[in-house]
């Protein structure tokens, strides 16, 4: 369990407060807007309605204290900025800050932020991928130019194992799991063998993921 602030209760930060309770994590929230807070406070720790870009404020909620602060802000710029660099500069340990264009998240990362997350991005990404292609089941878009995709087993595959298919070799890509009657195994092994109807979790770089299974 982890001691988490959060900052921002519009759409994007309430989804956040309610799956980060739902995980069993301590949440305080603050807003400036009291309906938001009031709103929010059924599925957070604690909550505050304040000026995020107030140095005296953010102060005062101890922020060295939070294992995470997260600044889910959304339509003002200038307070997500000014917030970050706040947060920053009075100590706390991890800032993960919302972007909402790449010169946001730039500036953001100049400015204090530990990481940034960018949901429209990410989102439009994962649609695109997901919609387009049918034997497509997830998609996460990893760091850097990695990505983890669970696909539908090729037909010329069945009955084969990881070393016949060896496509690490091929094209630089790790099969880290198989689900198989609807359960993920992990434990993945040069023998393990694959069944008809099976997906399979495979990691590797985007260009080599699409050459492998035509994305």
């Amino acid at each position: 369990m982890k001691s988490i602030l959060l900052i921002g209760l519009g759409r994007f930060g309430k989804h956040i407060a309610m799956e980060l309770h739902s995980l069993g994590h301590q949440v305080m929230a603050v807003d400036h807007n009291e309906e938001r807070v009031n709103e929010a406070l059924s599925f957070v720790t604690s909550a505050q309605i304040g000026d995020s870009t107030s140095e005296d404020f953010l102060s005062s909620l101890g922020v060295r204290n939070f294992d995470v602060c997260i600044v889910a802000i959304g339509n003002n710029f200038q307070s997500s900025l000014e917030t970050t660099s706040l947060l920053k500069e009075l100590g706390a340990r991890l800032v993960v800050s919302r972007a909402a264009r790449d010169v946001h998240a730039k500036f953001l990362l100049r400015n204090g932020a530990d990481e940034v997350v960018y949901p429209e991005k990410q989102l439009a990404k994962w649609t695109a991928i997901r919609c387009s292609s049918d034997h497509i089941r997830d998609f996460v878009d990893l760091d850097g130019d990695h990505d983890l995709f669970e696909v539908d087993l090729p037909d010329r595959w069945a009955g084969m194992n990881v070393a016949q298919i060896d496509i690490r070799k091929q094209y630089g890509i790790n099969i880290i799991g198989v689900r198989h009657n609807g359960k993920i195994e992990y434990s993945v092994t040069p023998q393990t063998q694959f069944q008809t109807g099976d997906t399979i979790l495979v990691l590797g770089r985007y260009r080599d993921l699409q050459k492998c299974f035509q994305i």
